[in-house]
């Protein structure tokens, strides 16, 4: 058994494609017209056999509540890993993306938290130990 695809709900699927695609690297898994909305994964294009990103709509009533407040309350739906968050950091910045932590040395992780600019907050997380 292994884990084949998580969701992120997003404001906008199209805005979350651009941002998954030519911020943060990933590439499209499938893009499947269903009515309003779409089956848009996204992956690592490095493992496109790996886990996929689906790219959720925010249709069920408790989604918004749930992402809202996490957001407010500085919590990251999910963490993301990077060789080097300091350079993530700076190459991302210099694109106008907004960072809601900049990169804090915790011991064994260096963490960054970044704003997906579709109602979500991810963590980027370099693994040190």
């Amino acid at each position: 058994m292994k884990l084949q695809t998580v969701s992120i709900f997003v404001d906008d699927q199209q805005r979350a494609l651009d941002f998954y695609t030519s911020r943060l690297g990933f590439t499209v898994a499938a893009d499947i017209p269903l009515g309003e909305h779409r089956w848009l994964t996204v992956v690592d294009p490095e493992q496109p056999n790996g886990t996929q990103i689906s790219l959720e709509p925010k249709g069920h009533p408790a989604v918004i509540p749930f992402t809202d407040a996490l957001v407010a309350d500085g919590i990251p739906f999910c963490v993301l890993g990077v060789d080097d968050v300091q350079a993530e950091y700076e190459r991302l910045v210099g694109l106008g993306e907004t960072f809601t932590q900049p990169p804090t040395d915790m011991g064994p992780v260096i963490i960054a938290v970044l704003d997906d600019t579709c109602g979500n907050l991810l963590q980027l997380a370099q693994f040190t130990g």
